[in-house]
């Protein structure tokens, strides 16, 4: 008898909407037949992700391995390498699908002539960073030095094939897109709590996500009429935010509300804020779009695909002016994005679901292992693929 198709994840970091891709991905593809495995950070995400991992384990039957892996490259990496590659061989799957520049990294090194296929997407990851720095140069560099271990890229959006062909070179091998989704029960609005806040940011408090914007426009908006703000995340720059928004005398219009669920987060204020500098397609602006929030966020990475014709309303990146005055309109005169939160609700639900990408990363799967060169678009829309550039 055949056995299941063997599919083994790779990835830093257990949080943020990077996991949430793959957790989503693991659990669609168990339904599907498919035994999974996953490979991870050991030190990453504390306690809330040690609790994520423990709800997921029961579905890896081929195991959830947590090994130490620095954000940067490091020395770690060849301890980490060992780990992995001893681990991948005992298990002996058909694909290794690396997500985010340490796990891409990871899993083509880890693939082989008579190895698992090695299917890689960036998530951003290493695309973020621009060639001129030096950082971004050796990112860059490592990328373009394992295209040659890739038997197929899956990119979550068309704004992240372009950066890849942009910064990296041409694809040559197998290649598709297909968009993150959200499940049925993330289409439903969500009530208020009483004591809303105006406005709600969801995610980690880095300066890629663009929080220090939110505290900034806030305090001009309370310069001429008060309103409120909560931060629902954490990361490295909490201690710095907090001290901003002392500098500027806000503190009390503030709550950090630390890791909360999108849905959870999305009752705690009326206008869901993600003035992000970068991003690939981005889960919050997704569940909120299921959850008929109004947004208010930036023209970066995915997002103009998300939000189609309305993607005119987009906010330039790391322009607080604009994100100030995008607030002040919420404030005074909501009506426009309320328009348009039931606008982009419907859409959410027609474009983006969780079957359409789960089905279309299984799908992908199927035509890399029968070695088809030239991949046809998905059956059910859930993917796009398209000829080497």
């Amino acid at each position: 008898m055949t056995r299941p198709l063997r599919v083994i994840h790779c990835l830093r970091s257990p949080i943020g909407g990077l996991f949430r891709h793959v957790r989503d991905l693991i659990a669609g593809q168990v339904d599907r037949g498919i035994e999974v495995g996953l490979i991870c950070d050991a030190n990453t995400g504390g306690a809330a992700a040690c609790a994520a991992l423990e709800q997921l384990e029961p579905l890896c039957a081929l195991g959830l391995l947590r090994v130490e892996m620095s954000r940067l490259p490091s020395l770690t990496d060849i301890a980490a390498y060992r780990i992995i590659k001893d681990h991948i061989s005992d298990l002996e799957p058909e694909i290794l699908q690396g997500h985010g520049a340490k796990g891409g990294a990871f899993a083509r090194l880890c693939s082989g002539r008579n190895g698992p296929k090695a299917i890689y997407t960036p998530h951003g990851g290493s695309l973020h960073y621009s060639a001129t720095s030096p950082v971004g140069a050796a990112f860059l560099g490592l990328e373009r030095l394992l295209k040659r271990r890739t038997s197929g890229y899956v990119f979550v959006a068309e704004f992240e094939r372009d950066a890849y062909r942009a910064k990296v070179g041409p694809v040559t091998c197998p290649q598709t897109i297909v968009h993150n989704g959200i499940a049925d029960h993330e289409l439903l609005p969500v009530a208020l709590m009483p004591d809303a806040a105006d406005f709600v940011f969801i995610g980690e408090l880095r300066e890629l996500k663009g929080v220090d914007l939110v505290i900034k426009g806030l305090a001009e908006l309370n310069k001429k009429r008060p309103a409120t703000a909560v931060l629902a995340g954490t990361g490295a720059l909490e201690q710095d935010l907090r001290i901003l928004a002392q500098t500027y005398g806000i503190e009390d219009q503030i709550t950090f509300a630390g890791l909360q669920p999108a849905r959870t987060a999305f009752a705690m204020g009326r206008v869901l804020i993600l003035p992000s500098r970068a991003e690939s397609f981005p889960y919050a602006v997704l569940e909120g779009m299921g959850a008929a929030k109004p947004i208010i966020t930036t023209n970066v990475g995915g997002i103009p695909e998300m939000f189609g014709d309305q993607a005119s309303s987009l906010l330039p990146p790391d322009d607080a002016a604009a994100v100030s005055a995008a607030m002040e309109q919420a404030i005074t005169d909501g009506a426009a994005l309320v328009s348009q939160a039931e606008t982009l609700h419907a859409r959410a639900g027609q474009l983006f679901s969780l079957d359409r990408m789960v089905q279309g990363v299984c799908e992908f799967y199927s035509a890399i292992l029968q070695e088809k060169p030239h991949l046809a678009p998905s059956s059910l829309g859930a993917s796009r693929a398209e000829n080497s550039a």
